[in-house]
């Protein structure tokens, strides 16, 4: 778990080799960067971090650097990306010597941290340097993380500013600005400011401070049309509108959000649970959590008939047939059952 890797690394229990990768790029980032901080001084960095890219360096001349001794200082960070032998991909134009990466593991230079990085799904398990690399190596697997360990990062996060989070004010955060850990470490970092060091963000503060983004406003669209509030739905539109957003934009993100209501439904009562249900079918488990409580308030019926009336609408806008903005109210208000 992430959050257990950055707690060694805060408390100095260091590795001379750490190899992170994973789909969740943000993590992978974070989590050098952390090991950058911790182990040198401002003063430091500048001659004593060097970075390399696989894809365009031998990985032997990143390790011939970590022989070399630092420069006014202890420790030398020396950060690998793309380390695309440790996975399936084919061999590129680069020439790596992956016997002198194997001695190097075996024997890493006591004065240097090795950091290799790579966004990859997967690694090759089967080849020789993956295996030794996974048994001598710190190893993080960057995945998206789960409603808990989201709710922990985004505590941490906090405190790391100085400032501590309310529970409520963390349903607040993720409800208007999602589950992107970019964006939520920005809104964060603008929270903690906000409060000072040693303030409390409360969920007033978030409510106050943080914008939802366009997709957070489609999902509070679909919010009021589940319960009828219709209104209150058109007000929403409106509000996207004033802000430039495209009635054709509103209606595809409509669309996307009303499939994954029918395609929730359908697994759940097929017998999924959530965390199965986020993994087929690659979405945050928090946002499949709010996507069934959604769901549990239409039939597959009507979440059915719901996009086809989209589709109906798509076509229309971009037929020319009629003014886009009529076209969403009209079909905002067949929702309310005004019109047949």
């Amino acid at each position: 778990m992430v959050v257990d890797l950055w707690g060694k690394i805060k408390n100095h229990h260091l590795s001379p080799l750490y190899l992170l990768y994973g789909t969740e790029s943000f993590l992978l980032t974070e989590t050098y960067e952390l090991l950058i901080r911790t182990v040198l001084t401002e003063e430091e960095r500048e001659f004593n971090v060097s970075v390399y890219d696989c894809e365009e360096t031998p990985v032997q001349t990143a390790l011939e650097d970590a022989e070399t001794f630092p420069f006014l200082g202890e420790k030398r960070v020396i950060v690998v990306k793309n380390p695309y032998f440790f996975t399936a991909e084919k061999e590129k134009e680069i020439t790596h010597d992956l016997k002198k990466l194997e001695s190097y593991i075996m024997s890493p230079s006591p004065f240097s941290i090795v950091v290799f990085v790579g966004a990859y799904e997967k690694l090759d398990e089967r080849k020789k340097i993956t295996k030794l690399m996974k048994e001598h190596a710190e190893v993080l697997v960057a995945t998206p993380l789960s409603e808990k360990e989201l709710r922990e990062w985004m505590m941490e996060r906090a405190q790391q500013s100085g400032a501590t989070m309310e529970e409520n004010a963390v349903d607040a955060l993720l409800q208007l600005a999602g589950t992107n850990l970019m964006t939520l470490a920005n809104e964060l970092d603008k929270l903690a400011l906000f409060v000072g060091r040693g303030g409390i963000i409360r969920q007033e503060t978030v409510e106050k401070l943080v914008s939802r983004t366009l997709e957070q406003n489609v999902f509070v669209l679909v919010e009021k049309v589940t319960k009828r509030q219709i209104d209150e739905a058109l007000q929403v539109f409106y509000d996207l509108l004033e802000n430039n957003e495209e009635p054709l934009k509103i209606l595809a993100l409509l669309a996307n959000q009303f499939r994954l209501l029918y395609q929730v439904k359908w697994l759940a009562a097929k017998g999924y649970g959530q965390q199965q249900i986020a993994s087929i079918l690659k979405v945050h488990p928090f946002r499949i959590k709010l996507a069934m409580g959604q769901a549990a308030l239409f039939s597959e019926e009507e979440l059915m008939a719901a996009i086809r009336q989209i589709a109906e609408a798509d076509y229309e806008m971009k037929s020319g047939a009629m003014d886009r903005q009529l076209i969403m109210e009209l079909l905002l208000m067949k929702w309310s059952g005004k019109t047949k």
